[in-house]
């Protein structure tokens, strides 16, 4: 009776994920076909013809040339990749040496600076965008790439996913490495950073995926247009293609599919990783 029940369970919730899977994936799939539509069958029928009728490439031709000089999809792209990679590196870095901090050393007012950050981060994003344009501009960062890469670095969510998997970490673990008279960088990087592995290549993915398709801040920090990475870039295409549905879908295209060959990737370290709850066997 019991496996019959468990087993009703499972199948309601697999079609209840099913439905909201496809819920979700209905609208992607209808930009990645509208990217290879002529806009004239965008245009019949409020656009909802699903399959092209006449295949065509020429959307990516013209949004992908480097004449292009009103979209320069490439310079976006290549702004777009520099900032994710040196915010992703220096992201996993200050991340795990923080959560190393506050899960591993001891020090008075540990816990309650820890709480005191978790408070701090509850607050909206949103209320930090005029004080932090104002910190850029005191440090002569706007419209430059420091300001899209050192704001955020510090995660707390980030910080918190890896204190957590730190805890299953053995304390011993340390201890041998303090008698070998190692100190607490060497031990950090050469013991218990090897083991931050999977989270570590979760939280480079979030801060990889969270700077990449950041929208706001680079359209508010980044006034030169060849500066703009390609998220805040659509903003701009937009404009340039507003009548021109099917040349706004294949340069959402382009910006989407890094984000899937990322995922693709790292899917394996992805789950693993956020099975926190394994910790490491010790």
């Amino acid at each position: 009776m019991e496996r019959k029940k468990w087993n009703i369970e499972k199948i309601i919730s697999f079609w209840i994920l099913l439905f909201f899977a496809v819920l979700f994936m209905i609208p992607i799939i209808w930009v990645f076909l509208s990217a290879f539509k002529v806009d004239a069958e965008l245009n019949r029928a409020g656009g909802f013809l699903f399959l092209p009728q006449t295949w065509t490439l020429q959307n990516f031709i013209e949004v992908l040339d480097p004449k292009n000089v009103k979209v320069p999809i490439y310079k976006w792209f290549g702004n777009s990749i520099v900032v994710s990679f040196i915010y992703t590196v220096l992201s996993v870095i200050i991340v795990s040496m923080s959560a190393y901090a506050y899960g591993k050393l001891k020090f008075a007012g540990r816990d309650l600076l820890f709480l005191s950050v978790l408070f701090i981060s509850s607050f909206p994003s949103i209320v930090n965008i005029v004080p932090l344009y104002h910190t850029m501009k005191l440090f002569h960062w706007v419209n430059t790439p420091m300001a899209l890469i050192f704001p955020g670095l510090a995660g707390t969510f980030h910080i918190f996913l890896v204190k957590q998997f730190m805890l299953g970490i053995p304390d011993s673990v340390i201890e041998a490495g303090k008698i070998d008279g190692a100190g607490d960088i060497r031990i950090f990087f050469k013991l218990v950073f090897p083991m931050l592995k999977p989270i570590l290549v979760v939280v480079g993915i979030f801060s990889f995926t969270g700077i990449w398709n950041d929208f706001l801040w680079p359209s508010i920090i980044i006034n030169d247009v060849e500066k703009l990475t390609l998220t805040a870039g659509l903003q701009l295409a937009r404009g340039t293609y507003e009548t021109f549905v099917s040349k706004l879908s294949a340069v959402s295209v382009v910006s989407i599919v890094p984000m899937i060959i990322l995922y693709c990737f790292a899917e394996k370290w992805l789950v693993k990783g956020v099975q926190i709850s394994a910790g490491v066997k010790g």
